[in-house]
């Protein structure tokens, strides 16, 4: 489950049109006029010292790719413009999905988004010495995940559920597997629940050399569907699709292994357990080792399995176990050297970087403390030196290190208090440093290896400007202690004109799931919230035990029963908001979404004395409506923890809900589907419960699109100005 509340961190060029004094809705979720301008479409190339970018040229308005000097930013050279884009009168979008050899370039036309990760569109090539344009396929339909062979000679993609090469040279097309069926066999593609919660739609990877491929296999056969009803036409109709929810079957997943020149598909040994999870699969240095990572179902044992690709052969490199549960990550490397590979683990209680090497024995620990690594750059080969991101000054702020692998010569390369995050030239001889505060918006420089800012980027001077318009504070950060002894951290937004003599009423912010964070020291402003303190609220947020970057124990701490400790702690918060001088006790409410929507269910039944009105935006109310992997991660299956589900699904508690409640869904929520506000509601009428609720036909777990967006934000806002 992913927070869906990115339309409110908005992001784009900064527009302040009819300066006002006080926020308007509109300001917010119509006119931009609180964007802040990033640095977009930045590719290094693989000199290091060069990266491409989309430009427009002034005289012509022709948008252009141009390759530019990291030192100066000055255009080495432009490599194609948009007027060059166009096949069969056929415009297509400009980009810069390079091939590895930075010869040729990869357009999807027409792209259709699926679910959250999956899209498909009409896939071309085009060459930029030659200017030439291929469609990637010319038969029927559109492709998906289109991915260039390592030179460029071959494009693999997946249509209908099959898996296909194109040979460029020739335009010749091979179907690798022809078994694909719509919810029923899914080749080099995932299903929803492995796209969702293990973060991945493109499901074949080609092979160092490019002379194999392997890829998933998803057998969802046996997975029972989910029905969405789409009201757009004159008869709604009904779309269906394989969603697994706790307790009930899975995919049958395998692995595996077809070789271009053989024209032949290896199956890779993964064991004979099929109710288990194959989360990633990574090729090593040599093109016929493949390394597979397997989980058992309570994903708290991962093998990395090293596969033999001539074979399909497999054997133990390393397993990792954990009391509670394993997180899946990227963080998987395999040295140039071709003897050793380092990873990410929580096996000290805090995430840390360990090298080993190719038979599985550790080398070392290369980073450790009271810390957590959130990030890994990547290394650089040459020198030895890994570029990371962690929480080693405070949990609420990041910076960028350097260390030796060796565990040595460790460099602190950020020196502003905040959040910093980098994104690195390929030999690392130059990284953009984006950095931000409560109290700075991103200002985003270059810098050189050694951590010296060569030229600002961009400074966001606008968005200060903006801000002293409108008078907008910045967030306070706070802590206080429980009467469990739980030290927990907060922010709060005061009005500009806070006086400590009155008393506030306070709207609470939360989503609080598994290794989320909330309260950080970054810009991320949500001008919604200094629109109500404009309105004289305090705005108040505060991470629950169960959210990250605290160490592993923190975050682990609600296993086998979600939802009891994180609401425990928002009660807390409430009431130790309420002894607050300036606080309106009898004024507190609370609002999420997502999971965020599902401690606000809680919040207003569990919780119900302390909470005068909450708001739930897409909430969970059943954890047995939810899907596999997300919840038996964190409660394991109904039939082995009954009590964990239903002791902290609000849909169990209707009958205590005291005050006022909003409850807000999309009808064609496809991750935390309508189901649970509808049937939430039904035990709410059942308990004769006064609430309130509102329903946004054919949208999504986002709730956006048109008007959707400042349409929901004025319901939600008449609600917090009536009701508490």
């Amino acid at each position: 489950m992913k927070r869906y509340f990115l339309v409110l961190f908005l992001i784009g060029a900064t527009c302040l049109a009819n300066a006002q004094s006080e926020i308007t809705l509109e300001d917010i979720y119509k006119k931009g006029t609180f964007r802040t301008k990033s640095v977009q479409g930045l590719r290094s190339m693989n000199d290091g010292k060069t990266y491409v970018s989309i430009e427009i040229d002034t005289a012509t308005q022709d948008r252009f790719v141009a390759r530019n000097n990291y030192k100066d930013g000055e255009i080495a050279e432009r490599l194609f413009s948009q007027a060059d884009l166009v096949y069969e009168d056929i415009k297509l979008p400009i980009g810069t999905d390079f091939s590895a050899n930075e010869e040729k370039i990869l357009i999807a036309h027409e792209r259709e988004a699926i679910y959250r990760r999956s899209s498909k569109a009409y896939y071309y090539v085009f060459d930029i010495k030659s200017k030439k344009i291929t469609p990637v396929s010319t038969k029927e339909g559109k492709q998906m995940y289109a991915t260039f062979s390592p030179d460029a000679s071959k494009v693999a993609f997946v249509r209908d559920n099959n898996l296909f090469v194109t040979d460029l040279a020739t335009g010749a097309e091979t179907q690798i597997t022809t078994d694909g069926k719509y919810n029923e066999i899914i080749n080099g593609g995932a299903d929803w629940v492995y796209e969702e919660e293990f973060a991945f739609a493109k499901a074949f990877f080609w092979s160092p050399d490019g002379n194999k491929i392997a890829f998933y296999r998803f057998d969802e056969r046996e997975v029972r569907e989910f029905s969405m009803m789409m009201y757009e036409d004159l008869y709604p109709t009904v779309y269906k699709f394989k969603y697994p929810k706790p307790g009930e079957k899975n995919s049958v997943v395998s692995i595996h292994i077809y070789d271009l020149e053989k024209k032949t598909t290896k199956t890779a040994d993964v064991g004979t357990e099929t109710d288990q999870y194959i989360p990633r699969v990574k090729w090593t240095q040599d093109p016929n080792l493949l390394c597979v990572f397997r989980m058992n179902r309570h994903q708290n044992n991962l093998d990395y399995l090293f596969v033999d690709a001539e074979t399909g052969s497999s054997k133990v490199a390393l397993t990792e176990t954990d009391k509670y549960y394993i997180d899946i990550n990227d963080d998987l490397t395999f040295l140039e050297d071709g003897k050793h590979f380092f990873l990410t683990s929580e096996r000290d209680g805090y995430n840390h970087v360990y090298l080993y090497n190719m038979d599985g024995e550790l080398v070392r620990q290369i980073t450790d403390g009271d810390w957590e690594v959130t990030r890994l750059y990547g290394v650089n080969q040459k020198t030895n030196t890994l570029y990371y991101q962690s929480t080693e000054s405070s949990p609420l702020e990041r910076d960028i290190y350097s260390i030796n692998l060796s565990g040595k010569k460790k460099t602190k390369l950020s020196t502003q208090k905040g959040t910093n995050s980098a994104t690195f030239s390929e030999d690392f001889s130059y990284y953009i440093l984006n950095h931000s505060s409560v109290e700075t918006p991103p200002y985003i420089t270059l810098n050189n290896a050694k951590g010296e800012v060569e030229r600002v980027l961009e400074d966001n001077a606008e968005a200060l400007k903006v801000n002293e318009q409108y008078g907008i504070t910045p967030r306070e950060f706070f802590s206080f202690t429980t009467s469990e002894g739980v030290e927990l951290n907060g922010y709060m937004i005061k009005p500009a004109d806070f006086d400590p003599n009155k008393k506030y009423p306070v709207l609470m912010y939360v989503y609080g799931g598994p290794g989320s964070q909330n309260v950080a020291n970054s810009w991320n402003h949500n001008y919604w919230f200094d629109f109500l303190a404009q309105h004289d609220y305090l705005v108040v947020c505060v991470d629950n035990r169960g959210t990250g970057f605290r160490g592993a124990e923190f975050k682990k701490m609600t296993y086998l029963q979600l939802g009891k400790y994180e609401i425990i702690d928002q009660i807390e918060a409430a009431k130790w908001l309420g002894k607050q001088s300036y606080v309106d006790e009898d004024r507190i409410g609370l609002w999420g979404w997502s999971y965020g929507g599902y401690m606000a269910s809680l919040a207003i039944t569990k919780g119900a004395d302390v909470f005068k009105s909450t708001i739930a935006v897409a909430p969970v109310t059943n954890w047995r409506f939810y899907d596999t992997i997300y919840t038996e991660r964190y409660l394991r299956t109904p039939q082995e923890n009954p009590e964990g589900y239903d002791n902290n699904s609000p849909i169990n508690f209707a009958d205590k809900l005291k005050g006022n409640f909003l409850l807000v869904h999309g009808t064609a929520d496809d991750n935390v589907h309508f189901q649970n506000s509808v049937m939430f509601s039904e035990a709410l009428i059942q308990a004769n419960v006064p609430f309130e609720q509102a329903y946004y036909p054919n949208k999504n777990h986002g709730i956006y699109g048109g008007n959707t967006s400042i349409h929901l934000f004025n319901k939600i806002t008449k609600f917090v100005f009536e009701k508490l």
